[in-house]
């Protein structure tokens, strides 16, 4: 039998270098546990800084298209609004030319010599104005407005209690709101002291007629 030396053990056969590797691998993992925590944090800081770049951008971006629809929406209404004026201009000087026109239609109606085909061509012809918008205007008996009627002819009349319309000379004409030639007419005023007789007749009858003596 043979005699085992004391104070040795076998070892099992490791391959060479192999308990000298496991010891860096071990700290390799250790220092890649450390420094995985701190990368990440440093792209989370990075991604968050990227996000709210963005997202202010795109509030920036996001005003200036709000600022822009509104200045394109304004100046759609502004062009509407001077399209619609330069139509409304162009159609009044139209039918500012043709009033004269319309003034002999209206003379040759008084004296019964709108006849024939001159009266048809005539008719058409205020059929068309009328689709225009033009608005012949002035009645006798109205009350006088120096806003739409122009005076050219003053008389007093015992009949009118204010400044009233008798005859009108020319009609005037209107488009829409817009005064194209006021009406020219004829205007009778209450005589003077008319009026103050008529309140001492008045006082008279309230106070039973005049003192007797």
């Amino acid at each position: 039998m043979s005699e085992e030396t004391p104070g040795f053990e076998e070892k099992p056969d490791v391959p060479s270098g192999a308990t000298e590797d496991a010891e860096p691998k071990a700290a390799d993992s250790s220092e890649e546990g450390k420094a995985a925590p701190a990368g990440d944090a440093a792209k989370e800081i990075a991604l968050t800084a990227q996000l709210d770049q963005a997202q202010t951008a795109l509030s920036e971006r996001t005003a200036d298209l709000q600022r822009l629809q509104a200045e394109y929406q304004n100046y759609r209404r502004r062009v509407e609004r001077d399209r619609v004026t330069v139509k409304e201009i162009a159609v009044a000087g139209l039918l500012t030319e043709l009033l004269p026109v319309l003034d002999d239609i209206g003379r040759a109606r008084e004296h019964g010599e709108l006849t024939g085909g001159f009266k048809s061509v005539a008719e058409s012809l205020e059929t068309v104005a009328a689709k225009m918008g033009l608005q012949q205007f002035g009645k006798e008996g109205e009350p006088f407005d120096p806003t739409v009627h122009e005076a050219l002819m003053h008389s007093y009349a015992p009949d009118v209690t204010e400044t009233t319309c008798v005859a009108i000379l020319q009609p005037g004409y209107r488009i829409g709101e817009r005064t194209i030639r006021p009406a020219r007419v004829a205007v009778a005023e209450p005589q003077p002291g008319a009026a103050k007789e008529g309140k001492e007749g008045k006082a008279d009858e309230e106070s039973g007629g005049p003192d007797k003596g």
